[in-house]
């Protein structure tokens, strides 16, 4: 930055020391921190050149410092510029109403502060609309349910309990149900009867062909037989 030179009566004058000091301290404003004791007439040279957050943080540096005398209309300006015109006087109706005053910096950061819970706010109301939307929309879907085995404390629908219960074991029960059944029935009844007299025929025919047999086959031995045994006598 070039150095200013003082006119005085029609001549040029070299900037003076305090002058060099201020011009530094404008164009290293990103360096400026803690401004500690540094004269108020000073920094009303210096601070208004500070961006928003350049201004921010020297006052957050100068911790001990009230630097209002300086920066409140500053921060008033900073206020008015992002927040609008109107808003600013309607601050300032206010605070005429309530006979209470704010330094402009708390003004600026509180309403920072009900901004960003506005729109925490809105982004919790919008994501809870996005979800029931979401939900509703998973209702309309197919769902698959899967069959929960029963626990070990129940006893199941046909009488089964326990890990080992199985629906094959139901199906085998009413398949054995089934055939108790038939065999019961009328028809097979019917069916053992005519099996019976069938079997009980076959064995008659049986018996008497063997009881004729041995009438058939007479021969010598037969014969033999037959004949007178002489008496044996006896001897002395």
């Amino acid at each position: 930055m070039p150095h200013r030179e003082i006119v005085v009566n029609g001549r040029k004058t070299p900037p003076s020391l305090v002058d060099l000091c201020v011009n530094t301290a404008i164009d290293n404003l990103r360096y400026l921190g803690d401004v500690g004791e540094t004269d108020l007439y000073l920094l009303d040279r210096i601070l208004p050149h500070c961006t928003l957050d350049q201004l921010m943080h020297v006052e957050k540096s100068s911790q001990g410092r009230d630097l209002s005398q300086v920066t409140d209309n500053l921060w008033k300006k900073f206020y008015e510029k992002q927040f609008g015109k109107d808003k600013t006087e309607e601050v300032v109706r206010r605070m005429v109403k309530s006979k209470k005053t704010f330094k402009w910096i708390q003004l600026y950061e509180a309403k920072l502060e009900y901004i960003a819970e506005q729109e925490k706010e809105a982004a919790a109301r919008f994501k809870q609309r996005y979800e029931k939307i979401d939900a509703r929309k998973q209702s309309r879907q197919v769902q698959i349910c899967t069959k929960v085995p029963p626990s070990k404390n129940k006893r199941g629908f046909f009488g089964g309990s326990g890990p080992g219960y199985n629906v094959s074991n139901v199906k085998s029960n009413l398949m054995k149900k089934s055939k108790v059944d038939y065999l019961n029935s009328n028809e097979m009844k019917n069916r053992a009867a005519m099996k019976r007299m069938a079997s009980q025929t076959q064995r008659n025919s049986g018996c008497s062909s063997s009881m004729m047999r041995p009438a058939q086959f007479k021969g010598k031995d037969s014969a033999s037989t037959s004949k007178p045994l002489k008496p044996i006598g006896r001897r002395f």
